[in-house]
């Protein structure tokens, strides 16, 4: 008898596990449909009054409409109908045209995304934006900080460069990376910036960008009877190739590109899976010593070198630098193309 009650009462925890599943699942899909359709109706109420605006084209309509609408909402409605509601719903439609577009992002992207998005001047880096958030799933807060942080125009210096050395690999990749979410002060050493990377993994990654998982840190290779370390080792889903990452405290050097080297040749020989691509290696320096790797035609050896920064500078001084950096990876495409 004992043992039947103890079967049923795991059955009936089974089932209840189950069940809570099953709530939570739906409630997590009501919340996403809730969301898209919330984001829906928004857009849909601006297109409507942009529409009517158009059509009758008397300025003092247009002044009187909104206002007018806002309160008769307002009233029925609630506050989401607040004029300045009104009036984001209208720049929102304005600038998201297409409404296919629109139904795909809103199920990734809630009103808060958008919200955070509109008020950026360019539309590609918009586009940007959403596509970011849709992709990875990214929380509001963690666009804020992408977009403070010029992740568009970073991964822009990215594709410069790709034209500029004819290889595709390059527009998977940032350049700098901004790591002061790690916290590291003035002093540290290598095994110190390794340790707070892995502390922080999933803001690391997020920094790294779309298509990028962990496989291990201190890859160790025996070369010759030799041990040789690899700092962290990653993999690219989309490039299908894994992704070899060594960091220097200091200002890269020519000796850097033969280490690398190394470590991609063993782990083509050694670790490449059936299907995979050459294993790419990335190194981040504090200063990347852009003429020596102009030079030494990095990519044409799947090496990629970046700076990062573990403090951000003061706004303007931050967007000089990324502006510097956009500026002279232009000029070396135009060197290039006027050469030819």
């Amino acid at each position: 008898m004992a043992k039947n009650i103890n079967n049923a009462a795991i059955v009936e925890t089974d089932l209840f596990s189950e069940l809570s599943q099953l709530v939570e699942q739906t409630q997590q899909q009501v919340i996403v449909q809730n969301n898209s359709a919330l984001t829906l109706l928004f857009w849909e109420i601006g297109f409507r009054i942009n529409e009517t605006m158009l059509h009758n084209k008397r300025a003092e309509y247009g002044k009187q409409i909104v206002p007018a609408l806002s309160a008769e909402l307002k009233n029925k409605y609630g506050r989401n109908f607040e004029e300045k509601n009104l009036r984001r719903m209208m720049q929102f439609a304005d600038q998201f045209r297409d409404r296919e577009i629109v139904v795909t992002l809103s199920r990734q992207l809630s009103w808060s995304h958008f919200l955070v998005i509109l008020p950026i001047k360019n539309a590609e880096a918009k586009l940007f934006y959403a596509s970011q958030v849709s992709d990875q799933l990214m929380s509001v807060r963690d666009l804020r900080r992408q977009i403070a942080t010029k992740a568009f125009e970073r991964t822009s210096i990215a594709n410069i460069q790709t034209a500029s050395s004819e290889d595709n690999l390059q527009y998977s990749f940032k350049d700098p990376y901004l790591l002061d979410f790690l916290n590291l002060g003035n002093a540290y050493l290598e095994k110190d910036l390794e340790q707070a990377i892995l502390d922080e993994l999933e803001k690391f990654i997020l920094e790294l960008g779309k298509g990028f998982s962990f496989v291990e840190r201190q890859k160790r290779m025996i070369i010759d009877g030799e041990d040789f370390n690899l700092d962290l080792l990653f993999y690219h889903r989309k490039l299908k190739r894994l992704v070899a990452i060594e960091l220097k405290l200091g200002k890269f050097q020519a000796k850097h590109k033969g280490q690398m080297e190394l470590y991609l040749r063993w782990l083509d020989r050694y670790e490449k899976q059936d299907g995979e691509n050459t294993p790419i290696g990335l190194i981040l320096c504090a200063e990347s010593s852009r003429e020596q790797i102009e030079l030494l035609e990095m990519h044409k050896d799947g090496i990629i070198v970046a700076e990062y920064w573990t403090d951000l500078p003061p706004k303007k001084q931050f967007e000089e630098k990324i502006h510097s950096i956009l500026a002279e990876a232009k000029e070396k495409i135009e060197r290039k193309y006027l050469s030819e």
